[in-house]
């Protein structure tokens, strides 16, 4: 059986190429040109070059497929032209996935996101019946995956396509070679760049066992359905207090009302648009910070299978990677 990844050269995706490899799935991979390829050196798998924008390439790329497994995404919290990652996110998507379906692809997994999801108004963890509406979504990145997820439901009723969509939560652990946002929380830990928090919250899940519910996903899930793949509820105190934990250090910390960073965040977006380099806070990230991101994976652990280890296993697995990849030097 051979599987087709996208996104293998960043964070989630190569989990997922791991996990398949592990499961003894040929792999084969859609890699951009000019892609990093730390995640995927001296590795068996095939390697078809090309770009969710180029048509030509996603045909060239399923065909002889059995799986797909469709990581890839612009996850940035702010870009200088959104519309780059409208074109990836949702018309790559769903150009990907037609093109699966044209190639007749047993089954095709469509990573979603949680930002795709409501969350409730009193804090409780949200699940995949959480209503949500776009105009209350915050930020290019999450209202893309929205439109995205939106999209792939639409063609899996109008044309029966065999897709299961799954929304991972918040990935920790190793080979953030990025890193991601909230990778980044933890080298600014590392290097005792966070004296202040906001009250916000998260859902903690070890990147591994992330990828692993993708191939559960793949295995026992429903046409159409969608499958919450998270970990721990950890308000972000209890994450920047986990680390100094795994570290060894013990910091106080200033809790900042969310009000007083949204003149901070904006004066970052101002010069992220002079130097057009991501900024380390946005007026939607700080916007979003006011709620408790909190979500429950009751659903895929009833269905799929799906277990996860405690958030501090991901935490400790992350600051380790990143010791001993010259991060911290």
């Amino acid at each position: 059986m051979k599987s087709l990844v996208t996104g293998a050269t960043g964070f989630l995706g190569s989990a997922v190429m791991l996990c398949l490899l592990k499961a003894g799935h040929d792999v084969r991979l859609l890699i951009r040109p000019n892609s990093d390829r730390r995640n995927i050196d001296n590795l068996p798998v095939e390697i078809v070059e090309g770009d969710l924008r180029d048509q030509y390439s996603l045909e060239r790329a399923v065909e002889g497929c059995d799986y797909l497994f469709h990581v890839a995404a612009d996850y940035r919290l702010w870009v200088p032209d959104p519309q780059t990652m409208y074109d990836i996110n949702v018309h790559g998507t769903k150009a990907l996935i037609i093109a699966a379906a044209n190639a007749g692809l047993k089954r095709v997994v469509y990573t979603s996101s949680v930002a795709a999801l409501g969350l409730t108004a009193n804090g409780t963890p949200a699940d995949e019946e959480t209503p949500v509406t776009l105009e209350q979504i915050q930020g290019h990145y999450k209202r893309s995956k929205y439109i995205a997820e939106q999209m792939v439901s639409d063609l899996v009723r109008q044309h029966q396509l065999p897709v299961v969509i799954v929304n991972p939560s918040t990935p920790i652990g190793p080979r953030d070679i990025r890193p991601t946002p909230t990778g980044r929380i933890v080298l600014d830990t590392l290097y005792d760049r966070m004296p202040a928090y906001v009250n916000t919250g998260l859902n903690i899940a070890h990147v591994d066992d992330i990828a692993y519910g993708h191939l559960l996903a793949c295995q026992q899930g429903k046409t159409g359905e969608r499958y919450i793949l998270g970990g721990d509820n950890m308000s972000l105190l209890e994450v920047l207090e986990t680390l100094d934990d795994i570290i060894g250090q013990h910091k106080k910390r200033i809790n900042l009302p969310t009000d007083l960073m949204l003149p901070v965040a904006w004066l970052m977006e101002q010069i992220a648009a002079v130097t057009h380099k991501e900024p380390r806070a946005t007026l939607d990230s700080i916007r979003m910070a006011k709620k408790m991101m909190f979500f429950t994976s009751e659903k895929a652990i009833k269905t799929l299978g799906y277990t996860f280890r405690p958030a501090r296993y991901a935490l400790e697995d992350a600051v380790r990677w990143y010791q001993n990849n010259g991060y911290c030097n």
